[in-house]
């Protein structure tokens, strides 16, 4: 059986995204790499393996009840984007697939609303496939009774979170099984999944945030000093207040509080922290809050950096009564599975854009809050930060 097997097999972002590039940027091209930041050695026809499942991807469309589902549980994408989804394909021309000395290259490259839909499901089609091909098998009864712990523990202690497996998932079967555990177990505090097809399968809300690929596309287009606050305007003028919670670390969150003004930090709801030092961030955004004159109290942080449980629990605890906290774990509970097994370290990310098919490539790179984990042309990195004085 394919490891896709629906177009809402995806993260929620990747439909938010879609639909407000298809609104402002319709002409927009780019282009996705895959990135390996553990630089592993993948077995020979390892490529051959995911492009099968690419191809596979081919025959994929919008069922009826899919499509009511999207109608009912996502107001803010209007009736017209709705059917252009309907007559979605996925065309496997778009992604390129390479392997040389074990090393994988993955590019995909077109119109921006229509080439984000590959991220998400090329990463969960890598990880499946990886640890199929090397014979690791999931533990059941461990991952089930560590699930029900961990969703114990979150449940006991009020930790509000949501879903964020599924691009380092170990299978579409253990992310499956996982969702319905914490569906059972953990309660009101389990406020939904990014996965919109598990969503739709399992009557939850589909849960997701602003990505880093929509303000490294505004950074490329209107440069760097202006590309967090172009794009909070354009995610306002898309989804008029819907959709609140807004992405910090694209290029850095220090430069991101500098464009954080009143006007969004009245509108957003909260903010999403990615990576760096979560206690030194709430800091921070709580400090913003109050320079802008709003109660950092009727805001909240959504942390989703590398999460496990016992951290989720420190932070809310740091947070206390200063500032809201909800959390985004992922791989910590839909790649724990026994084993001694070592989730994959992938991400697929925005490299190039245009905003028409005739104008040349322009660089979109991310730069993170751990030194280290630039994303991006070298070049263009430190040209970036000595635009941002950093």
């Amino acid at each position: 059986m394919a490891i896709i097997r629906s177009i809402l097999d995806t993260d929620l972002y990747k439909f938010t995204t879609s639909y407000a590039y298809s609104k402002l940027f319709p002409r927009a091209f780019g282009e996705f790499e895959f990135v390996d930041r553990n630089n592993l050695h993948f077995p020979a026809g390892f490529d051959r393996l995911v492009r099968r499942e690419l191809e596979s991807m081919a025959d994929l469309f919008l069922t009826k009840e899919e499509e009511l589902f999207l109608k009912n549980k996502l107001p803010y994408l209007p009736p017209t984007y709705i059917d252009f989804l309907k007559g979605y394909r996925f065309d496997p021309a778009e992604v390129e697939v390479e392997m040389t000395d074990g090393k994988l290259s993955i590019r995909s490259s077109g119109l921006l609303y229509r080439i984000t839909f590959w991220e998400t499901p090329i990463l969960a089609i890598v990880s499946e496939l990886y640890f199929r091909e090397m014979g690791v098998t999931p533990d059941v009864e461990y991952m089930e009774r560590r699930l029900i712990e961990k969703a114990t523990l979150m449940r006991e202690h009020g930790i509000v979170f949501s879903l964020f497996g599924m691009r380092r998932r170990f299978s579409f079967g253990v992310e499956d099984r996982i969702t319905e555990l914490l569906k059972l177990h953990s309660g009101s505090n389990f406020f939904g999944t990014s996965n919109v097809y598990l969503a739709y399968k399992h009557n939850l809300n589909p849960s997701g945030t602003h990505p880093h690929e929509w303000v490294q596309f505004h950074g490329s287009i209107y440069g760097y000093k202006m590309a967090n606050y172009m794009a909070m305007e354009n995610w306002i003028n898309v989804y008029d207040g819907d959709l609140g919670t807004v992405l910090t670390d694209t290029f850095t969150t220090d430069v991101f509080l500098r464009n954080f003004s009143k006007k969004h930090a009245a509108l957003f709801t909260s903010l999403r922290q990615d990576s760096g030092d979560p206690f030194a961030f709430t800091d921070k955004a709580i400090r913003r809050y109050e320079e802008l004159r709003i109660n950092p109290k009727l805001k909240y942080i959504v942390f989703s950096d590398s999460l496990d449980v016992e951290k989720a629990l420190k932070i809310k605890k740091y947070c206390g009564d200063k500032i809201g906290a909800s959390f985004g774990i992922g791989t910590n509970l839909t790649n724990d599975v026994g084993n001694e097994n070592v989730p994959l370290n992938i991400v697929m990310k925005l490299f190039r854009c245009k905003m028409t098919e005739k104008e040349s490539w322009q660089h979109c790179i991310k730069l993170s809050d751990v030194d280290g984990k630039h994303t991006g042309s070298p070049d263009e990195i430190k040209l970036a930060l000595q635009t941002l004085g950093i």
